[in-house]
């Protein structure tokens, strides 16, 4: 029987700041302390972003808790992790990151139906402060329409 994929940590930051073109789901190297931080359920990605070292995509600023199991063995909580892609996948990133105006912004960790940990990044462009504006003014916008359409519907 298959699992649901459930999510870790949620940049939900990402969207407001950012226009995202393309998204990409890539595994991550992790060690055993890290696998079981992150089935507690307390990894932060907020200020987290993916970046390009040696024809490597690594995620870099990630904060993934000690588990306190682990004991001495356990992992530097902010260390930079290696991101699994395919090899066409990568290519294409390091030439939009290269071409500039671009950056990689990691979207949400989960872990997918096998149990396998998994990292959803974005090709993004940073928003300018009239499109923030917009952007807010929309998802209001939806809110208040949202709570019209209850309220006629109880009268």
């Amino acid at each position: 029987m298959a699992q649901q994929p459930r999510t870790v940590a949620d940049n939900r930051r990402a969207r407001f700041d950012y226009h995202l073109d393309e998204t990409f789901d890539a595994g991550i190297v992790l060690v055993g302390s890290e696998v079981k931080g992150l089935r507690g359920g307390r990894a932060s990605i907020q200020d987290a972003y993916a970046a390009e070292q040696g024809g490597e995509i690594w995620l870099v600023n990630s904060h993934i808790p000690e588990y306190a199991g682990a004991n001495r063995f356990n992992h530097e909580p902010r260390r930079p992790r290696k991101l699994l892609l395919k090899q066409k996948e990568i290519d294409k990133l390091i030439g939009a990151l290269k071409r500039g105006g671009v950056t990689l912004v990691p979207l949400s960790i989960y872990f997918n139906e096998r149990g396998r940990a998994k990292v959803k990044i974005a090709l993004a462009r940073g928003k300018k402060l009239h499109d923030k504006r917009e952007t807010e003014k929309t998802r209001d916008w939806n809110r208040e329409k949202q709570r019209l359409m209850r309220s006629k519907g109880r009268e």
